[in-house]
C-alpha cells in the first residue's frame, strides 16, 4: 500500500508558532496561550516582540479584572508564551500560523524557509484574506500541509474562524486544525479558497460600496454609518469599520477580489487609494474616513467635514396634525408612531373597516409595551384616542403633513398623490415611504412637487430608529427643515439622502443579499455556513439567508431588479437562483419555504 503524502500524529497541536506579531498575530498568541497551547511568538523586529508582550499583559489584566481569568491562569498563559525573532525558533512546532502583512513575496519567503526549518509533520497555516491560498501552498515544497486559517479581529473576541482548503490541502491537516479551532472556542467554518473567502467575500464589496456612496456625495460619512447601524442593526457603519480595518488593507483585499471576479462591485473605490496613497488608512493612522484623537485611538473628533452641532437648517413649517394613508403594518406602526408622539392622527385606508383594523392593530401594540412596563394604561388610552380612523382621504383636508404608506406600487402611489393633492390645504407637506420607487414620480403627480419629500420608515415603525429622508430636485427648503424637525420629535434618526433607488440602506443592503446568493449558487459555501460566518465574523444580527427569508424573497427580488435597473451594472443583476425560488412560489417565511422550510403561521 502506498504511503501518504502528509501524515500527522491524531494527538493535539500542543506547542504553535505564530509569525508576525502585530494586532492580529498577538491576539492569536493570547488564544492560544489562553487555551493551553505553548506558543512562540516570531517577529524580525524586536520593537514588534515587546509590543506584543506587553499587549498580553495589558489584555490579560483586563481579563481578570473583568472576572474572565484568574490571576494564576493569567500568570500560566503569559508563561507559556516565548517570544523570538528567527524563525528558527518553529523547528518543534505542531502548527505554524503566519500573519505576515498581505504580500505573496512576504508570505512565500517565509515558508520557504519553513519549509526547511520544521518537522515534516507539521502544518502551515496562512492567515491571509486577500491572496490565493492554492498559490502560497504551490510554491512550497509540501503543498499538502499547507491551508488557511483565517481569525477575525479581534481574535479573542470574535467566534469565527474560516478554514481554507485548497485543491491540495490533506484532509487530515483540515481536520487537525479544526479539531484545535473548536477546543479554542471558536466556531470553525470550512471554505474553498477564494478572495475574501465568505465572511469578507461578503463584507468587502458591501464596504466598498459604501466608500463609493461617500465618495459620490450621495450621502454623508455620518448619515452613512448611522443608517446602516440603526437601519440593519449592524454594531458600526461602513466607513467607521475600513477605518478599523486599515483603509489600505481594504484596498488589497478588494483588489484580490476584482482580480479573480472582475465584479465592478469589487474594483475598489478611487477614494480607497487616495487614502492609502496620502498615508490616511484609518485609526492606526489617526485620520481615514474619521479623524482620531491619536494615531491607534478609537476616539473620533470633529474635523472639516463634521456636520456643524447646531440646527442650521431653514424654519420648517408647523406641524400638528398628521394624516397617514394606507391600512397595513407599516402604515398602522407609523400612526402609533406619530400619536405616541403627540400628533394627532387621521388613519384613512380603502374602507372604513380596514380603517378601524389598523386602528386596533394599533391598539394592540400599545397594550404589548403596557403588558411589557414600557408603557402606562392611561398613556396608551390617550394614545390611541389621538387616531383618528377613517375610510375617506377627505379627512385629511386639515393635515399639516400626509404620509403615504400604501403598496409599492408607482401607478397606486401616483394615483394616492393625486387625490391628496385635491385634498391637502395648501402648505400641507406631502410624504412617501416607499423604498425603492422614485419620489420625484409621486411628486410629479400633483401641482406642488417642491411640497413633496420621502419618509423612510424601517419596520416595525415603532422601534427602529431610522427615517431616511429623501429630497427630489424640487423639494423646497423648507419642506426638508419640516420633516427633519418632525422626525427629531418622534424620537427617530433622520438621514439625508437624494432620490435614488435604494437610498442608502437598501442601495448597500441588497447587493450584499445578492451576492450571498450567487455563493450557495455557485456552491462555494452552504446556507449555515455563510449565515455563521456573517452572524460570527461580521457581527450582523441575523445571517443573509435568514434576513431573506424574513423580508420576503419576492420583495428583494423586486427591490433587486429596481437597483439593477437604475445602475445598469451587471454585478447587481439578480441572481438567478433567487429567480427561481421566486417563480416556484418559495418566498420565505410567509409562504413555509424560502432558502429554508419554515412552520406556516
Amino acid at each position: 500500500m502506498a504511503t501518504p503524502l502528509f501524515d500527522i500524529s491524531p494527538s493535539p497541536l500542543k506547542t504553535i508558532a505564530v509569525v508576525g506579531l502585530g494586532t492580529m498575530g498577538t491576539g492569536i498568541t493570547e488564544v492560544l496561550a489562553r487555551a493551553g497551547r505553548e506558543v512562540v511568538g516570531i517577529d524580525i523586529s524586536e520593537e514588534a516582540a515587546a509590543r506584543c508582550v506587553a499587549a498580553l499583559e495589558s489584555s490579560t489584566a483586563r481579563a481578570v479584572a473583568r472576572g474572565r481569568l484568574t490571576e494564576r491562569e493569567r500568570a500560566d498563559a503569559l508563561a507559556r508564551v516565548r517570544t523570538r525573532t528567527d524563525l528558527a525558533a518553529a523547528a518543534d512546532a505542531d502548527l505554524v500560523v503566519e500573519v505576515a502583512p498581505e504580500s505573496y513575496e512576504t508570505k512565500q519567503q517565509i515558508f520557504r524557509e519553513l519549509d526547511r526549518i520544521v518537522r515534516p509533520e507539521a502544518i502551515l497555516a496562512t492567515g491571509t484574506n486577500a491572496l490565493s491560498v492554492t498559490r502560497l501552498a504551490a510554491d512550497s515544497a509540501h503543498p499538502e500541509r499547507m491551508l488557511g486559517l483565517h481569525f477575525f479581529n479581534p481574535a479573542q473576541a470574535m467566534r469565527l474562524v474560516e478554514i481554507v482548503s485548497s485543491v491540495l490541502t490533506a484532509p487530515q491537516a483540515v481536520q487537525a486544525v479544526t479539531d484545535l479551532a473548536l477546543e479554542l472556542g471558536k466556531e470553525p467554518v470550512a471554505v474553498g479558497d477564494r478572495p475574501g473567502f465568505v465572511a469578507d467575500g461578503l463584507l468587502f464589496g458591501y464596504l466598498n460600496q459604501a466608500a463609493a456612496m461617500y465618495e459620490g456625495r450621495y450621502a454623508s460619512r455620518e448619515d452613512i454609518d448611522a443608517a446602516m447601524r440603526l437601519g440593519c442593526g449592524l454594531p458600526m457603519g461602513p466607513l467607521a469599520l475600513l477605518d478599523l480595518i486599515g483603509v489600505d488593507t481594504a484596498r488589497t483585499v478588494l483588489e484580490a477580489m476584482y482580480a479573480e471576479s472582475r465584479d465592478r462591485l469589487h474594483a475598489p473605490a478611487p477614494i480607497l487609494k487616495q487614502l492609502s496613497e496620502a498615508g490616511l488608512t484609518g485609526r492606526k493612522a489617526g485620520r481615514g474616513f474619521y479623524t482620531y484623537e491619536a494615531p491607534g485611538s478609537g476616539v473620533v473628533v470633529r474635523d472639516a467635514l463634521t456636520p456643524p452641532s447646531g440646527d442650521v437648517l431653514a424654519p420648517g413649517r408647523p406641524v400638528r396634525s398628521v394624516g397617514v394613508a394606507g391600512s397595513g403594518i407599516m402604515a398602522s406602526g407609523i400612526a402609533e408612531v406619530f400619536a405616541r408622539a403627540g400628533y394627532e392622527v387621521v388613519l384613512a385606508a380603502r374602507s372604513a373597516e380596514k380603517a378601524q383594523a389598523a386602528k386596533a392593530r394599533i391598539g394592540k401594540s400599545l397594550s404589548r409595551s403596557v403588558d411589557k412596563g414600557r408603557l402606562s394604561a392611561e398613556a396608551a388610552a390617550r394614545t390611541l384616542d389621538r387616531v383618528t380612523a377613517t375610510g375617506t382621504l377627505d379627512d385629511f383636508a386639515d393635515v399639516d403633513l400626509a404620509v403615504e404608506a400604501v403598496a409599492e406600487d408607482l401607478v397606486v402611489k401616483q394615483q394616492l398623490f393625486a387625490a391628496l393633492d385635491k385634498v391637502c390645504k395648501p402648505g400641507a407637506v406631502l410624504a412617501t415611504t416607499t423604498s425603492s420607487l422614485p419620489v420625484v414620480a409621486c411628486a410629479r403627480a400633483t401641482s406642488r412637487p417642491h411640497e413633496v419629500i420621502g419618509m423612510h420608515f424601517f419596520n416595525p415603525a415603532p422601534a427602529m430608529k431610522l427615517v431616511e429622508v429623501v429630497r427630489t430636485v424640487l423639494t423646497a427648503d423648507d419642506v426638508h427643515a419640516t420633516v427633519r424637525e418632525v422626525c427629531a420629535r418622534i424620537g427617530k434618526h433622520a438621514v439625508d439622502c437624494g432620490d435614488r433607488a435604494g437610498f442608502i440602506v437598501n442601495a448597500l443592503l441588497f447587493p450584499y443579499l445578492n451576492n450571498a446568493v450567487k455563493m450557495v449558487q455557485e456552491h462555494y459555501a452552504s446556507l449555515d455556513d455563510i449565515d455563521a460566518a456573517m452572524k460570527l465574523g461580521g457581527g450582523y444580527p441575523m445571517g443573509p439567508f435568514e434576513l431573506l427569508d424574513v423580508v420576503g424573497l419576492d420583495v428583494s427580488l423586486a427591490i433587486e431588479k429596481v437597483l439593477h435597473r437604475e445602475f445598469r451594472d451587471p454585478g447587481l443583476a439578480p441572481a438567478p437562483l433567487l429567480e427561481h425560488l421566486v417563480a416556484a412560489g418559495c418566498l420565505g417565511r410567509k409562504t413555509g419555504r424560502g432558502f429554508r422550510e419554515h412552520a406556516r403561521r
